[in-house]
């Protein structure tokens, strides 16, 4: 039997920690780790046109299985092309494993061709970047990179140069456990005893969540019905907590609805679950908060605590649930409820009138249609900017449906690179990628990567021939729009010429039908809907302290349309009221 060498030696350590696929583009010094890819059943590489595809799809993966996935980049300008999406996965908490390969190890430091420093480029958006100096250290080197992305939660990276990656393993490497799943963390007893004190001193407690409430659906809603409390959301917790809710006021920030504001604003005790919510103008400075989270850093860097407890939401609630006392007023929680069903029937109005006729067509209206044909256990990849918009006012969480995309990190064009590693973990399940035109174009080229490996992934092309998101920050800033037009093609056209099933929308009455044929085409489609450009309105009066970002202010902004059917949720949780 031939020696393993150390590329193939690392290769066998991804397979032991679960990695099923290999994301990135071949070159030079990654060969022998492509070669060992090749010859090993376990793992299968996947060649994207872009490294920051590879990236992207890697951290798809991670957050739609939970389990570590990896990605790869050759030297120098390779492994660069890597550095967007793994800040993306890093910031979402997703466990990937990025391969850096590096220059021959005798030239380090001395300007050879492409030469970076990987060790050093990916610090900041990792927990653990190191690079491997022998074939020695390579084994305990990669299973600390391991532990750390997925004890952490986030990227680890390992720099490989590629002589050493072609050199002998060692005869004898230490074969150690590895770490491929995260425990819970259960707060101490002096933070629960002051929590439950904090909240019986309480007459109005309101819930927010976040993406940390995965998997406490069930501990959230019990908790709420106990003490009486509205519960809203950040983007991130809208897919875990939304559905089946009938304490639900919304959701708060620049994209929000409803009453999540004025409940996170009104209360006495507001209790941030499981969400690093990054813009903290939108909380409030003059009502007690307590914070529940499983990442202690996160703890108090948006808003001043009263409480801080370290510990995971679901095991935190299992906690508190028997040790609380419940409350019977239910006077606040009401109030809430009201005013979040009068905020959403304020403005369904305007995405019902004369959509279904309306040309060029209200996007409102695509994502609408969108969500009512999608499947019940289909999953979004949402490109940011406008598209975010459209996710969190239309799509309907169910539990089942999974929403995903650059919530943390903010990039342009991650829907499609998404889409691929969704659809990788499962080729039966229906994937939609709700891309923006400007978002795809950054990185259309991957459009092949779904032909080349005929991949089923939907591609629902918001096409307003504009950046939107960007045009709105200019006008909240008293700025004409300058630089945000796109020229486009027909997108429909450029993806038949690449083999795909493709079909270009100009009319709302040609909508529906456009996606059901989409969605019962076996392989990659692509449906280009050409979308009004101007969806957008703003207030007569804008104050002086509307400014772009996600100030405070910003969230008087009017998106023109509605809330898709979430209007139908408040009314009947006001149906379900209580008659005291």
């Amino acid at each position: 039997m031939a020696k393993q060498n150390v590329a193939e030696q690392f290769v066998d350590i991804l397979a032991r920690a679960g990695v099923k696929h290999l994301y990135g583009v071949v070159g030079d010094s990654l060969n022998p780790v492509v070669d060992a890819v090749r010859r090993n059943p376990a793992i299968d590489w996947i060649h994207v046109r872009h490294e920051e595809t590879a990236a992207f799809a890697a951290g798809a993966e991670a957050q739609i299985t939970g389990r570590l996935a990896a990605c790869a980049g050759s030297c120098g300008p390779g492994n660069l092309h890597l550095i967007n999406g793994l800040y993306d996965a890093h910031r979402s908490m997703a466990p990937v494993l990025a391969l850096a390969s590096h220059i021959p190890s005798a030239e380090i430091g001395l300007g050879y061709f492409q030469e970076t420093h990987p060790d050093q480029l990916f610090r900041e958006c990792s927990h653990y970047s190191e690079l491997v100096s022998s074939p020695k250290q390579m084994p305990r080197l990669l299973h600390t990179a391991i532990q750390n992305a997925v004890g952490r939660g986030g990227v680890s990276v390992v720099s490989l140069p590629g002589d050493i990656a072609d050199q002998p393993a060692p005869d004898k490497a230490v074969e150690t456990a590895l770490v491929t799943a995260r425990p819970t963390v259960r707060p101490g007893d002096a933070e629960i005893d002051a929590l439950v004190a904090m909240i019986d001193a309480s007459d109005k407690v309101t819930l927010f969540c976040g993406s940390g409430t995965a998997g406490a659906h069930a501990e959230v809603m019990e908790f709420a019905g106990k003490i009486k409390s509205p519960v809203g959301h950040a983007l991130r917790g809208k897919e875990h907590i939304q559905y089946d809710n009938p304490y639900d006021v919304g959701m708060s920030g620049l994209l929000g609805y409803g009453a999540a504001y004025e409940a996170t604003h009104e209360c006495d005790l507001l209790i941030l679950l499981g969400t690093d919510f990054p813009y903290n103008a939108f909380l409030p400075d003059d009502v007690r908060i307590a914070q529940v989270d499983v990442r202690p850093e996160h703890l108090g860097r948006r808003s001043k605590l009263d409480l801080a407890v370290w510990g995971d939401v679901r095991e935190t609630l299992r906690c508190l649930i028997p040790r609380v006392r419940a409350k019977e007023n239910r006077r606040f929680l009401d109030r809430m409820l009201k005013k979040h069903a009068a905020a959403l029937e304020g403005v369904v109005k305007a995405y019902t009138r004369k959509v279904d006729k309306h040309v060029p067509i209200h996007p409102e209206y695509v994502a609408a249609v969108l969500d009512e044909l999608a499947d019940e256990d289909a999953v979004f990849t949402v490109d940011t900017g406008m598209c975010n918009v459209w996710a969190a006012r239309y799509l309907t969480p169910n539990g089942r449906r999974r929403v995903i995309g650059s919530f943390s990190h903010g990039s342009m064009a991650n829907a499609l690179p998404m889409a691929i590693g969704a659809q990788f973990t499962d080729r039966r399940r229906q994937v939609v990628s709700m891309s923006g035109d400007g978002g795809f174009t950054m990185l259309m080229g991957d459009f092949l990567t779904l032909v080349q490996y005929d991949l089923p992934v939907k591609v629902v092309l918001f096409n307003n021939s504009s950046l939107g998101m960007v045009e709105l920050e200019m006008l909240v800033a008293g700025l004409p729009s300058y630089g945000t037009t796109n020229k486009n093609p027909d997108f429909a056209a450029v993806a038949r010429a690449c083999g795909a099933h493709a079909v270009r929308v100009e009319k709302p009455k040609q909508l529906a039908g456009a996606l059901r044929d989409a969605f019962r085409h076996k392989g990659p489609a692509l449906v280009d809907v050409v979308t009004d450009p101007n969806a957008l309105s703003i207030p007569p009066k804008i104050s002086a302290d509307m400014v772009t970002g996600f100030a405070l202010s910003a969230s008087k902004i009017v998106l023109d349309g509605g809330v898709g059917r979430m209007v139908q949720m408040a009314r009947s949780n006001l149906r379900n009221m209580p008659r005291l």
